[in-house]
């Protein structure tokens, strides 16, 4: 509170660790730190240090209730001070701590930034597929969940199952269990990240992180059915998987998309199809490009997008998502691997995480070896390199083992995909 003067200056962070991270996992402490603040916040004549005692006591309302026996004391001393905005502020954010819980870590830094700003708001950016980003207000009792469902609602989706918050930091990109504290997930990767890489000489690095919301489980999802999700997340979320080659897809199949996807960008804008050669790519994906000639590629286009004149931009959108549908790939996330365990299949496989289970894929002809339901799926676990799981019983099953650096996604996306259908499962049994 700047009372005691420091021998070396220090962040406020630095400050807020020391104060919150013992009573944070010693429930003993809290009390010690609600009565140290209420002594420290009576008759303090020292204006700086009590503005910055107010910020200590909004920090500690956000991270952790005190006991039963001080909490009548404490509400009573915020309540008799309402004349200082941030007590009341504190009581509001009081409440919502009883209600959800303790915090696993002290406050994160754009917390105390905030408070120290006399922000009592937090707005964080949030990007979206179709590269649209918009500010949503995140409180510190903030649960993944509930931030998934702000949005949704915000953005007029039907429904936020399935959906997930992203945080990309450094070169990882990390879904947030739905049951965390928001800024408790974002600490927690911040702190991994910072261990992971030294300093160099002392310095401590910044790492900044974005936040994502995009669809993570395509359970339930059918084209046409939630409009705003085809058109913000579903269409931008299949289209680069699908011009990376990932599905098995037909020439006329590939015209169709190509067509839709040209009206996507031009709409009814035909000066540009006379250059359809030189982006190509951009419209069909690369393993069929050589299939024929660009010109014949072009014309084929062509005659479907005059075929459907007068559609928009989103008719081509949802159009393009109903091709996907028909197919077995469709809503899947992409691996590529190199397995080690199974002889009958190439070395190199596609993949494919969905709703159906785990497919394996030929990398080439795209043919779909076999598909592993969940159900069937005993065991998994992965690390930096790999990713393991158990087909049948420990005793008698098969195991794949496969190279990758994105077991950590695969392992996620079993898991949530299980941990949701037994969820949907349980709810059908109550009902």
């Amino acid at each position: 509170m700047g009372d005691h003067p420091s021998r070396r200056s220090r962040t406020a962070n630095e400050f807020t660790d020391q104060i919150f991270t013992s009573p944070i996992n010693n429930e003993i402490l809290r009390d010690e730190i609600y009565c140290q603040l209420m002594k420290q916040l009576t008759d303090n004549r020292n204006q700086m240090s009590e503005e910055r005692g107010w910020e200590l006591m909004w920090l500690a309302t956000g991270c952790f209730p005190p006991s039963t026996n001080l909490l009548k004391e404490l509400s009573s001393f915020l309540r008799t001070r309402q004349h200082i905005g941030i007590a009341v502020d504190s009581v509001n954010r009081l409440q919502k701590c009883l209600r959800n819980g303790v915090r696993k870590y002290p406050p994160h830094q754009v917390e105390v930034e905030a408070i120290q700003h006399k922000t009592t708001q937090i707005l964080h950016k949030v990007y979206f597929p179709d590269d649209t980003d918009e500010g949503f207000e995140v409180e510190s009792s903030t649960r993944a969940k509930d931030f998934c469902q702000n949005i949704a609602n915000k953005l007029g989706l039907k429904s936020a199952e399935g959906f997930s918050l992203f945080v990309k930091i450094v070169d990882k990109v990390i879904s947030v269990p739905e049951g965390d504290f928001f800024f408790d997930f974002v600490r927690h990767l911040t702190d991994w990240i910072r261990k992971a890489r030294p300093a160099r000489e002392g310095a401590q690095p910044s790492f900044t992180y974005q936040v994502f919301f995009m669809k993570k489980l395509w359970i339930k999802t059918v084209p046409g059915r939630d409009i705003y999700a085809d058109l913000i997340f579903h269409y931008h979320q299949e289209l680069p998987k699908y011009l990376r080659g990932y599905h098995k897809c037909t020439r006329e199949e590939a015209a169709q998309l190509g067509a839709l996807i040209y009206r996507v960008s031009y709409e009814d804008d035909k000066t540009n199809l006379a250059r359809i050669p030189e982006f190509l790519n951009r419209l069909v994906p690369g393993d069929i490009l050589r299939a024929q000639s660009a010109d014949d590629w072009k014309r084929a286009i062509v005659a479907v997008y005059n075929r459907d004149a007068g559609k928009t931009t989103n008719d081509a959108k949802i159009g393009f998502l109903k091709i996907i549908y028909q197919w077995p790939t469709f809503g899947s996330a992409f691996f590529e691997v190199k397995q080690t365990t199974e002889p009958n299949y190439p070395e190199n496989l596609l993949i494919a995480i969905n709703k159906n289970g785990v497919n394996l894929i030929h990398p080439q002809t795209k043919e779909l070896l076999s598909t592993h339901p969940f159900s069937k799926i005993s065991n998994w676990s992965s690390g930096n390199t790999y990713f393991h799981m158990t087909i049948g019983n420990l005793v008698r099953g098969s195991k794949l083992l496969c190279e990758t650096s994105m077991g950590y996604k695969m392992d996620d996306l079993l898991t949530s995909y299980i941990s949701l259908m037994l969820n949907n499962l349980n709810k059908q049994r109550r009902t």
